[in-house]
C-alpha cells in the first residue's frame, strides 16, 4: 500500500490532541487545587469566628484576674477588634480565592473546547485516511479484476487458436 500523503499531518493532529488532553488535565488539577485552597480558607474563617468568643472570654478572665479596670476593657475591645479585622482579612482572601476558582474553571472550559477541536480535527484526518484506504483497495481490486479478465481472455484466445489449429489440421 502506498504511503498516505497526509500521514505527517495526522501525526501532528494526534500530538495536538494529546497536548490538549494534557492541558485539560492540568487545568482540572488547578481547579481542584484552587477549590481546596478555598475550602481551607472558609474552614479557617469559620474556626476563627467560633474561637473569637472563647478567646475574648479568656482575655477578659485574664484582665479581670489582674484587676485592671477601664484600660483592661479597652484592651479587650481592641483585642476583639483585631480578631474581627483578621476575620475580615480572611473573608477578603476567600473572595480573591473564589475569583481564582472562577478563572480556573473558565480555563478548564477553554481547554475542554480546545481538546474537542483537536479531537475533531484528528477525526477528520482519520476519516480522510479511511476513505483513502477504501479508494486504494477499490483501485487495487479493479486492477486485479482487469488482470483476471485479461488472463481469461488470453486463455480463451489460446484455446480458440488451438482449436482452430487442430481443426485446420
Amino acid at each position: 500500500m502506498p504511503q498516505y500523503r497526509l500521514q505527517t499531518l495526522l501525526e501532528m493532529r494526534e500530538r495536538a490532541e494529546e497536548e490538549a488532553k494534557q492541558a485539560f488535565s492540568e487545568a482540572m488539577k488547578a481547579v481542584a487545587k484552587e477549590k481546596d485552597a478555598l475550602a481551607k480558607l472558609e474552614q479557617d474563617l469559620e474556626q476563627r469566628k467560633a474561637n473569637r468568643k472563647q478567646r475574648v472570654q479568656e482575655f477578659l478572665a485574664e484582665v479581670m484576674k489582674k484587676g485592671v479596670g477601664a484600660s483592661g476593657m479597652g484592651q479587650m475591645n481592641r483585642f476583639e477588634d483585631r480578631l474581627k479585622d483578621e476575620e475580615k482579612q480572611v473573608a477578603l482572601d476567600i473572595e480573591r480565592q473564589k475569583e481564582a476558582v472562577r478563572q480556573a474553571e473558565q480555563l478548564v472550559e477553554v481547554r475542554r473546547a480546545e481538546m474537542a477541536d483537536a479531537a475533531k480535527e484528528k477525526k477528520a484526518i482519520e476519516k480522510h485516511k479511511d476513505n483513502w484506504k477504501k479508494e486504494i483497495r477499490k483501485e487495487r481490486q479493479a486492477r486485479e479484476e482487469l488482470n483476471q479478465e485479461e488472463i481469461g481472455n488470453t486463455l480463451h484466445l489460446q484455446r480458440t487458436r488451438a482449436a482452430a489449429k487442430a481443426g485446420d489440421e
